[in-house]
């Protein structure tokens, strides 16, 4: 088995995580580490907002930036994290992009191309090759 097959196995096989509450996005165990890193750099009062919005190749695109806590809006959905060995955290999620991504799997590569968060989403009928992108 070549080595790019193994890695793809091993990340088929790896645990993903929901929120503290059963719920919220699906976060990959690799994606998982690299977010705690993200925080612990953001410092604290910070927390991960996830969505969508019009626009990318397919039509929508995803959106994951941090912001302040005081920014987060009285609709949006909150949902906490706990890492393994590292502070837990937050990721909210305003209710119309909900309708778009629940189910969605957030996950991190390091690979040299084609790296970086990749979301896998059950509710998109059609992706294109950037991984950002997606139609409904």
């Amino acid at each position: 088995m070549g080595s790019e097959a193994l890695a793809t196995a091993e990340q088929a096989a790896a645990p993903t995580f929901t929120a503290k509450d059963g719920k919220g996005i699906l976060i990959s165990e690799p994606a998982m580490k690299q977010l705690a890193v993200l925080m612990g750099q953001q410092g604290a009062g910070k927390v991960l907002r996830v969505g969508v919005r019009s626009g990318g190749c397919s039509g929508m695109s995803y959106t994951m930036d941090f912001i302040d806590a005081a920014e987060i809006r009285g609709d949006d959905e909150r949902y906490t994290y706990e890492p393994e060995g590292a502070a837990s955290f937050e990721v909210v999620c305003d209710p119309k992009s909900l309708l778009y991504i629940y189910g969605m799997q957030l996950d991190f590569s390091t690979a040299l191309i084609g790296g970086g968060f990749n979301f896998s989403n059950p509710n998109a009928t059609q992706t294109c090759g950037c991984g950002s992108s997606f139609a409904v």
